[in-house]
């Protein structure tokens, strides 16, 4: 959990922390998030019918035809604490991004995230013989989103867990770190850290635009070039596309 120097302060342990605002598309993603959780809760406790198994993402249920999974698994969470963390996450670095980009763009960013993560529930899954397992939480588009804060604003400082002030890039480069070696430790701690990763490689290559294979081919070509004639690049727009 981080939160960072900006905007709107309050005072804890002696630190000024930011308290960003809430901005209308996060808002929505909240109040939805909040509702399924209202009546996913609700249904649950009456014994009526547990809808994690069927929104949930499961690698073996979608290859026979539950293909609306990829896309609702985001939206459905495993508990309160679940729910409230990733909403947190949203709201504290979601904020700024969705300012800078506009409400459509962070919206669309974010979709991408949370479903590109899927391809890697998908090989993780079938790689450890999990496929039969479900996996909720909007986690993978939360981590797809801290990404974004760290490549858009590298040097505002955040408190790392709270704790540890750092620039964004570094407590991203940390988190993604954790990610992949949680990834090869797991042991069904009942975390899905491959989501996590995943949202964090999908959003890497959609914001630097390595999807674009003509791109990335001529971004190569000129990082050569750059190299080669120890060219100095003109602003830092040069080093994110």
């Amino acid at each position: 959990m981080s939160f960072y120097r900006q905007g709107p302060s309050f005072r804890s342990g002696g630190a000024t922390i930011g308290v960003p605002p809430v901005t209308p598309m996060i808002k929505k993603i909240i109040i939805a998030c909040g509702a399924v959780f209202v009546v996913q809760e609700l249904l649950r406790w009456t014994g009526t019918i547990d809808l994690n198994p069927i929104f949930g993402m499961s690698p073996a249920l979608t290859v026979r035809g539950w293909v609306w999974q990829p896309f609702t698994y985001m939206w459905f969470h495993g508990g309160f604490f679940h729910v409230l963390f990733n909403m947190l996450m949203l709201w504290m670095f979601g904020g700024e991004l969705e300012r800078q980009w506009g409400g459509r763009a962070f919206l669309r960013y974010y979709l991408v995230c949370g479903i590109g993560a899927t391809l890697f529930i998908f090989a993780g899954g079938y790689l450890t013989g999990s496929a039969g397992s479900w996996t909720v939480g909007a986690s993978g588009a939360i981590y797809g989103v801290l990404l974004a804060f760290g490549l858009v604003f590298p040097t505002r400082v955040i408190m790392f867990f709270m704790l540890f002030p750092m620039q964004a890039r570094t407590a991203v480069m940390i988190y993604g770190a954790i990610q992949f070696f949680a990834t090869m430790g797991s042991t069904g701690s009942g975390v899905s850290h491959v989501s996590h990763l995943g949202g964090l490689i999908v959003g890497l290559v959609y914001l630097k635009k390595w999807w674009r294979v003509g791109d990335l081919y001529r971004e190569l070509r000129w990082r050569m070039v750059r190299r080669k004639f120890k060219v100095v690049p003109r602003d830092e727009d040069d080093f994110l596309h």
